[in-house]
């Protein structure tokens, strides 16, 4: 059985395979619940600048990270992510930087292009018009990656990467890139398997990131009618026969096809469960039958209300990524 606990990416950087997501964690819980991810053992803290809790999560960092205190800061593996008002090349660094600033950071080890297509620049996260439509920016994320590059040369960061890209989006990008995105986040769990893309990933090097792993049943904008990934009778079963949960079920394959998983808690209970998933392997056939289960249903595709009818938020901007098959 392996118990190998990280990925490598490309720069040689050893990414642990099971890291704290902070998405969704409120301020006021993010601290604590940072805190007992790393009292126990967590050294892979996923952070982007649009969950408005990174310097709640900052203030943990600068009381518990040092050379004499409860983390080293070479030991700690932390990513966060540009988010889509900060496109333009002029706007990344300072995006960056308000990032470190907030994290009381000097290096991030991983910052991503949060999604491809763009909104118009500005302060305001989620620019919108009278309507309620989102308000868009074309620039071409071919352009924010050569500013993402800079980052690197001035080492602000280590590894650069992407997240919620497509095959094709991933290959315009290598195509124009000095510096190879080291590593691609996308929603990735056993209805969505992202087998093609994780495949095509690895042809170039690229580590894929699992968000939402279990699910993502707490999300705004959940239909009643949706399937539940963690009562689906299959894993139910097989969490069973190993004496599991069904979430260390779902984290177990995700980390033994090499995907890296960042699961989001704010109990200290189901925190601590889930790091519990390299003392047990599935069998081939567990791990067929929990890939069989694959319906390509995405749980994270924002939806906004336009004229009384729920759309999908972003659907008719040219960089979507969705609209492809993989």
């Amino acid at each position: 059985m392996s118990t190998t606990n990280y990925a490598v990416l490309n720069t040689g950087q050893k990414m642990p395979l099971i890291g704290l997501g902070t998405w969704k964690s409120a301020p006021g819980e993010v601290k604590t619940a940072v805190e007992n991810a790393l009292k126990i053992g967590y050294r892979h803290v996923d952070c982007a600048a649009v969950y408005n809790n990174e310097a709640e999560i900052g203030d943990l960092f600068k009381e518990i990270i040092g050379v004499d205190k409860m983390v080293k800061r070479e030991e700690l593996f932390v990513t966060s992510k540009l988010w889509n008002t900060k496109h333009h090349p002029e706007d990344v660094e300072p995006a960056c930087r308000k990032s470190l600033e907030d994290l009381k950071l000097t290096y991030l080890d991983l910052y991503l292009i949060h999604w491809p297509y763009a909104f118009k620049k500005g302060d305001s996260c989620f620019p919108k018009n009278p309507d309620g439509t989102m308000q868009y920016d074309n620039i071409d994320y071919k352009e924010t990656w050569k500013a993402m590059e800079r980052l690197v040369e001035k080492g602000l960061v280590k590894a650069i990467g992407l997240s919620n890209f497509n095959s094709q989006q991933i290959n315009d990008v290598i195509a124009a890139a000095t510096i190879k995105p080291a590593a691609l986040q996308v929603e990735c769990h056993p209805y969505l398997a992202q087998n093609e893309l994780i495949g095509h990933c690895q042809k170039y090097g690229i580590i894929v990131t699992a968000y939402s792993p279990l699910g993502s049943s707490d999300r705004m904008w959940k239909a009643a009618d949706e399937p539940v990934l963690l009562e689906d009778a299959n894993i139910k079963t097989i969490a069973n026969e190993h004496g599991k949960s069904p979430a260390q079920v779902l984290l177990r394959w995700q980390v033994q096809r090499g995907v890296v998983a960042i699961p989001k808690s704010v109990n200290a209970a189901r925190i601590a469960q889930n790091l519990q998933v390299f003392d047990f392997a599935l069998t081939e056939d567990e791990m067929k039958t929990v890939g069989n289960l694959n319906r390509n249903w995405r749980y994270i595709v924002p939806k906004i209300v336009v004229d009384n009818k729920s759309v999908f938020r972003d659907a008719l901007h040219p960089h979507y990524p969705f609209n492809d098959p993989y």
